[in-house]
């Protein structure tokens, strides 16, 4: 049987004059555990939340790392370069990758509907017409784009779809530009892409997030990939276009217009390339005319020299009626003539001419090889913690993939993307520590002097204790039981008290906070089960441990004077 630890649950159970003394200071030890351990576990709890959802926002807005062009150091004005789909699949074959996803960005104007104010001034009616606009950053996204983080901070509508076939006009917006454009799920908003001459664009809401990260909530804006890839003029697109016009012996002019690229164009009608953007024709058969379309740096038969991926074009002519005769439409004005649609986009349509002929056309515009190029790549991985070693695999595929990556891409990881950023959260471990380390000073001075008061009101007891035979050790870890017995009943209401705060905050978000300043609307909160066992571990063993020396003071208490003394 353990005597020591008998005879301190008799004394904690019994009632003397003795405790009359002990009893307050007792109970102010025991509320400095109660206060150190509410405030360990709140510091704890509100640390770790901050820097989880802090990281969970910035890498929701971005990647754990990102591949761009070298040189780029901000991936928002990122230089194209032309998708690497081998490097791609190397990438996401490396242990601890979770995905591998194409970006893209674009400058842009959101423009609200028409809002009509209709009031009365000095007695005449009149009205006030306002609309709103607001500059965005536009991201593209593929359908391989992870939308784990925006559904999870979704909060109306639904997530766009861009695994059509189809560019998608769907965007996804947050709440905070719906709320100054005065959006609503399945409304229609005017874009202006920002280009040397603006091009407007109607889009459609489907979704509206919120996550409480300011900066990034009031500017960006998800749309489908292939529509930004368009918008940048990335690659080169080449439209045929019919003339209204004939020559004066009568022949067909058509036109490659071509856009995207350097601007310095070259066509190749089948015999190579040179600077002629046009022909003419006025044939008897049925044929296909195609045209290539490249851009070029110092000479346009070069073949070698780095340029755009090109793009082509086809005309289908169908011949019908007296197909030797001239060509002469009949509707002929001048040199001018008017075609008959077949179709609602204009590119079907025909001609008729004098004599019965009759030409019928099909203009197959080139798809553009902007499809071919992205702003950079975004990684994301597994676990965390792991960034820096998958960090280092990812460059060492990029760099052994071909010498061309190696000297053309960076990979760069969130740690240095947003170093500001991390650096900030680094120094709350460290006032975690210092908050960590003065509750728990506090809370030994308190329990240090409980323990002295014990030990002076029951010094005639250990005296009698003494004269019996008892050894000093055996008397000091009574009286350290009687102080376990106090930090265990403190920590049991620190901890009860501390999990129910959090809990509140946690569910009913009692502190707000300013999102402008801390990137977050609402203190967040994160108990982990292993940093509460570690810290009820450590408070127990920190205290009892540092109890041991003022227990000392036993040992110099002598048995003759301590039975006399009243």
């Amino acid at each position: 049987m353990n005597t020591a630890y008998f005879i301190a649950k008799k004394i904690q159970q019994g009632k003397g004059e003795d405790s009359k003394v002990s009893r307050p200071i007792i109970r102010i030890s025991k509320v400095s555990i109660i206060l150190a351990m509410i405030v360990n576990i709140v510091t704890i709890a509100v640390v770790i939340g901050f820097q989880n959802e802090v990281k969970n926002k910035v890498t929701g807005f971005g990647s754990h790392l990102t591949i761009l062009r070298a040189g780029d150091y901000n991936a928002f004005e990122s230089r194209p370069f032309e998708r690497q789909e081998n490097l791609e699949n190397e990438i996401f074959g490396i242990e601890g990758i979770n995905n591998i996803q194409r970006f893209a960005y674009k400058p842009a104007l959101l423009q609200s509907e028409i809002d009509t104010t209709f009031y009365s001034l000095q007695e005449k009616d009149t009205f006030q017409i306002q609309q709103e606009i607001q500059g965005v950053i536009i991201k593209g996204v593929g359908e391989e784009f992870n939308w784990e983080f925006f559904r999870e901070h979704l909060v109306e509508g639904q997530l766009p779809n861009y695994s059509l076939n189809e560019v998608s006009e769907e965007i996804l917006i947050s709440r905070r530009i719906a709320t100054n454009l005065k959006l609503q799920v399945g409304d229609e908003v005017s874009v202006f892409y920002i280009k040397s001459q603006p091009i407007k664009q109607k889009q459609k809401v489907v979704g509206i997030f919120e996550t409480g990260f300011e900066e990034q909530d009031r500017q960006v804006v998800f749309a489908d990939i292939r529509k930004i890839q368009q918008m940048n003029d990335w690659g080169i697109k080449v439209s045929f276009r019919f003339a209204d016009t004939i020559t004066s012996d009568g022949q067909f002019v058509l036109l490659a217009e071509a856009k995207g690229g350097n601007g310095n164009y070259r066509y190749d009608w089948g015999e190579g390339f040179e600077s002629v953007k046009g022909i003419t024709y006025c044939g008897g058969k049925d044929t296909t005319i195609k045209v290539v379309v490249s851009d070029y740096w110092r000479s346009i038969r070069e073949p070698l020299e780095e340029t755009t991926i090109p793009d082509t074009a086809m005309i289908e002519i169908r011949v019908s009626g007296e197909k030797n005769l001239p060509c002469y439409p009949l509707s002929l004005n001048g040199n001018r003539f008017s075609v008959e649609y077949l179709n609602d986009d204009g590119t079907q349509f025909a001609i008729p001419m004098h004599g019965g002929k009759r030409y019928k056309i099909r203009l197959i515009n080139g798809k553009g090889s902007h499809s071919h190029y992205v702003g950079g790549y975004e990684i994301l991985v597994d676990d965390f913690s792991n960034l820096d070693a998958i960090s280092q695999k990812v460059k060492s595929k990029v760099v052994y993939s071909s010498m061309e990556l190696a000297n053309d891409f960076r990979v760069r990881s969130i740690f240095e993307e947003q170093e500001d950023i991390f650096l900030w959260l680094s120094f709350l471990d460290v006032n975690v520590w210092i908050i960590l380390f003065l509750m728990l000073i506090v809370s030994i001075i308190n329990m240090g002097s409980g323990l002295l008061v014990l030990i002076l009101s029951k010094t005639s007891f250990i005296g009698l204790l003494k004269a019996l035979g008892s050894t000093n050790w055996q008397i000091r870890k009574i009286f350290l039981y009687q102080t376990v017995f106090i930090v265990l009943r403190g920590m049991f209401w620190g901890n009860l008290i501390g999990i129910t705060i959090c809990l509140a905050q946690q569910y009913f978000t009692l502190i707000p906070l300013n999102p402008e300043v801390y990137y977050l609307n609402a203190v967040p909160i994160e108990l982990n089960i292993w940093y509460l066992i570690l810290l009820n571990i450590g408070t127990l063993v920190l205290c009892t441990a540092a109890l041991i020396i003022p227990s000392y003071v036993i040992t110099k208490i002598s048995p003759v004077k301590a039975i006399r003394f009243q």
